[in-house]
């Protein structure tokens, strides 16, 4: 069982696995120490500015002890060290409706241990359970690289399908949200109340676009600008309609236009556009169809006409050779 050990091969294939395992721990261990202490940080900092008295800073602490999970020591490794790059990271996972400060640690942290997790199963697979089945090294180089590859690029495939889905979930609800506004607006409330009524009523048939219209009129609410709230909404959701909603609203409130009648406006248009998008998805059916149509359709029918000729004519041709050597 353990005969593979013995080749070059399987030496070559242990050392490569260990040097690897040994570099990973050696730079976890390095970041872990290299990187100070947070609270100690925290610490000296408060004493030297004395920005906050004895209660506050004690506070601070604690919500620092509990920010720092046991990932914060590996958060260089875990999170890019680029700014754009975190930001384009983070901008992607709350896209996907993961707002957590902590999403992009998360996330890295899963894909690295998914790809471990692989990788030591397919060792498992190659030399100790099935070390038979591998006979030549192709077989075993791809049974080794391909759980790590899954591992790490799954997850990566898994958020990008969840990003599209919450846009397609928001796209499609958009509509309906613009009629039951302007339905708010035109009985009297004012867009900011128009848009925390609306939140709560489409969040259960559209939950994504009920957290974003929510998450609008709290911090409306709160006290910051409206066109700063939305401009932030149109680029957590990356929609293009939304981004279009957001300059019809900004641009009235500015130039003191009739709100209603940019909703009025707007809202028609976006059922006509969702009236067009289903069209066009119906469409594309004959063309989808046509592949499966062929596939299932022609040969059983292929074989419902043709086939009684085909068994009549082999009979014939057997009988015709039985006569022959009679």
């Amino acid at each position: 069982m353990f005969e593979i050990f013995n080749s070059p091969l399987g030496l070559i294939a242990l050392t490569g696995v260990g040097g690897t395992l040994l570099l990973v721990l050696a730079v976890m261990v390095m970041m872990a120490g290299g990187r100070a202490d947070p609270m100690k940080r925290f610490s000296e900092q408060a004493n030297s500015k004395e920005k906050h008295s004895a209660p506050e800073a004690a506070k601070l602490r604690r919500k620092v002890g509990r920010e720092f999970k046991s990932l914060e020591k590996y958060a260089r490794f875990l999170e890019p060290e680029n700014e754009n790059e975190l930001s384009d990271a983070r901008q992607k996972m709350i896209r996907a409706g993961y707002l957590s400060k902590t999403a992009v640690r998360d996330f890295a942290a899963l894909q690295f241990i998914l790809a471990i997790t692989g990788m030591i199963a397919s060792l498992l697979l190659v030399f100790v359970i099935a070390p038979d089945s591998f006979d030549t090294p192709v077989m075993m180089a791809v049974a080794l690289i391909t759980p790590m590859i899954i591992g790490y690029f799954g997850p990566r495939r898994w958020l990008e399908r969840r990003v599209e889905a919450r846009k397609e979930e928001i796209l499609s609800g958009f509509p309906d949200a613009l009629d039951m506004m302007l339905i708010c607006v035109e009985a009297g409330q004012s867009l900011d109340q128009s848009i925390r009524r609306v939140s709560k009523e489409i969040e259960f048939a559209y939950p994504a676009l009920g957290e974003e219209l929510t998450a609008v009129g709290e911090q409306v609410k709160a006290g910051r600008e409206r066109s700063e709230v939305l401009r932030d909404m149109a680029k957590r959701c990356d929609v293009t309609d939304i981004t279009s909603f957001v300059g019809v609203m900004v641009q009235a409130s500015t130039y003191g236009t009739s709100i209603t009648d940019a909703l009025r406006v707007f809202a028609a248009e976006m059922r006509d556009k969702r009236i067009m998008r289903a069209e066009e998805k119906a469409n594309t059916l004959p063309t989808k169809m046509t592949l499966g149509t062929m596939m299932f359709t022609v040969p059983p029918l292929l074989i419902i006409l043709v086939g009684p000729s085909v068994i009549g004519i082999m009979s014939d041709l057997a009988g015709g050779g039985l006569a022959t050597g009679m």
